[in-house]
């Protein structure tokens, strides 16, 4: 049981996640889980090269619709393109003396957004890593007990079976956890994309009028 134990613990050390294409991860944490480097938060800088947002974007809240608009479009069940669209339909009905600051409301809206969303979602991977290792522990200890119970003598047969199949049903659900953190590591990865491409899609010129 005690090969079995090392290998799970392996599994859980290096779940595979993609790497976060765009975004330049800084700083190290030896309990992240994943395989790309923990990036606890994004900046502005990352997501918008245009100019610098004026200071009434932060008040995009504000704005019922603008702020409507920016919850649709961050929730991942409505396909990009469709969200793409939206934006396009919303930035081309604005006033041309409107457009600029709408634009620079909804640039902050969605990054305030799902910024938040996305260290939420890192904040959770990280507590999850953390009861899998004390999972992890707990198994190698059962292992470890099981092992002196089988070599004892006057050991109780039907407490080592019984004990043997919680052992194993235990390993299971450890090793479905496993599977399951692999999904989530990319969640915050897919949340940088579609922020990115949404962004992008609002630096977009406009067409003529």
């Amino acid at each position: 049981m005690g090969s079995i134990m090392r290998v799970l613990i392996a599994a859980t050390l290096g779940v595979v996640a993609a790497p976060s294409p765009g975004f330049s991860a800084q700083g190290d944490d030896p309990d992240w889980p994943c395989i790309q480097r923990k990036v606890p938060e994004l900046s502005i800088g990352q997501i918008w090269t245009g100019p610098e947002l004026p200071p009434q974007a932060a008040d995009w809240s504000k704005d019922e619709v603008l702020s409507e608009l920016v919850d649709d479009l961050a929730a991942r069940r409505l396909p990009l393109p469709e969200a793409q669209e939206k934006i396009k339909a919303y930035r081309d009905a604005l006033p041309d003396d409107q457009r600029p600051q709408h634009i620079a409301m909804l640039i902050q809206g969605l990054f305030d957004k799902m910024n938040g969303e996305r260290s939420h979602v890192i904040s959770g991977i990280a507590r999850y890593a953390h009861r899998q290792r004390d999972l992890a522990a707990s198994l190698r200890r059962e292992g470890s007990a099981l092992d002196a119970m089988r070599i004892s003598p006057d050991a109780d047969q039907n407490q080592v079976a019984l004990r043997s199949e919680q052992l194993m049903f235990q390993t299971r659900i450890f090793q479905e956890r496993v599977q399951s953190l692999t999904y989530v590591c990319e969640v915050p990865t897919l949340i940088e994309q579609r922020l990115y491409a949404l962004v992008r899609t609002l630096a977009e010129t406009p067409p003529a009028q």
